[in-house]
């Protein structure tokens, strides 16, 4: 592939996924540094009642899919993670540059997210999250599941692509 080639299809916006990734990886690293496991003394409140900075283990999927099984779905997840980022580098190879917001968002977006969750699960045998938002009512805290950067990437990915299938004219034959 020439250099032009290159600048013409969507590859270049890979550079953008290197730097999501790389965020992620420094903020794992950061909660690993500094907050203990499973302890919210260690944990950083945020805003009150509302949102804290945790550090908890996801051996499942979102929301923590499969986590109960005995190790089996790491490496079905890690292969899921490397199947779709292949995929989604070849449609990014396919689509001109100049569909921007196409190439940022299903694509770098959704692969950052992949990769970012699947050096975890290599590294780790497990998904570091730490993004803890709660309620607090009726004398009880209720959660919504522990997520990370990766996870958000992957969300704002999947809206961003959501929208360009909607907003995007179809060509008919």
């Amino acid at each position: 592939m020439t250099q032009e080639q290159k600048v013409r299809s969507g590859l270049w916006f890979l550079i953008v996924s290197v730097i999501a990734i790389i965020i992620d990886l420094f903020s794992k690293l950061w909660i690993v540094n500094n907050i203990e496991a499973y302890s919210l003394e260690s944990s950083i409140e945020v805003i009150s009642n509302f949102f804290r900075i945790v550090h908890v283990h996801n051996n499942g999927a979102a929301f923590s899919f499969l986590a109960e099984h005995s190790g089996w779905q790491k490496w079905m997840f890690a292969s899921f993670a490397v199947f779709v980022s292949l995929v989604l580098m070849v449609l990014m190879h396919k689509t001109p540059a100049a569909k921007w917001f196409t190439n940022l968002s299903f694509i770098v977006l959704i692969i950052s997210g992949a990769i970012g969750n699947l050096i975890d699960r290599v590294m780790y045998g497990y998904v570091i999250d730490f993004l803890d938002f709660y309620l607090v009512y009726d004398k009880a805290e209720h959660h919504y599941p522990a997520f990370n950067i990766a996870d958000c990437v992957i969300c704002v990915g999947v809206a961003m692509a959501i929208i360009c299938q909607i907003f995007t004219p179809s060509k008919k034959n």
